[in-house]
């Protein structure tokens, strides 16, 4: 197996072409990491979601990685680690541009809001709280490919 790293437009090459990543974050020394989708454009990696665990935990520490991978042929794989700061994009006059540019990369697929919005209980009308657009200031990325 024959294993090089990636470089830089190879990386945001794979970071544009998947809409699926695992977002890590930590708090207090404790890591987290869950699926997110997403879409990748100017250096920032944007995402939407209910708030919950992982909004707390990125408002707590906004340095967070996203790993995005995919499988090659045989034991072939190929993936890719954005490392940037968590930037909420609030409803707000100030981010509306921002806010909108993410609502147009994430709306290009039909599901883009489902991951985001569901959870897995029941919220009472009284508990429901408003969704959260976010963004990733890419501050560095590197990959690796390994072919058989």
């Amino acid at each position: 197996m024959d294993i090089r790293t990636l470089s830089n437009n190879e990386c945001s090459h794979l970071l544009t072409a998947h809409r699926v990543g695992f977002l890590a974050c930590s708090k207090a020394g404790q890591p987290y990491v869950i699926p997110i989708h997403y879409a990748y454009a100017d250096i920032h990696i944007y995402a939407f979601s209910m708030p919950g665990k992982k909004i707390d935990w990125m408002r707590a520490n906004p340095l967070v990685s996203l790993l995005v991978d995919q499988r090659g042929e045989g034991r072939g794989w190929t993936s890719v680690i954005a490392e940037g700061r968590y930037e909420e994009l609030p409803d707000h006059i100030d981010h509306k541009v921002a806010r909108d540019h993410a609502w147009s990369l994430l709306s290009k697929h039909n599901d883009w809001w489902e991951p985001g919005a569901l959870k897995p209980v029941e919220f009472s009308i009284s508990d429901h709280s408003q969704h959260v657009f976010f963004r990733i200031l890419v501050d560095r990325v590197s990959g690796r490919e390994a072919t058989e």
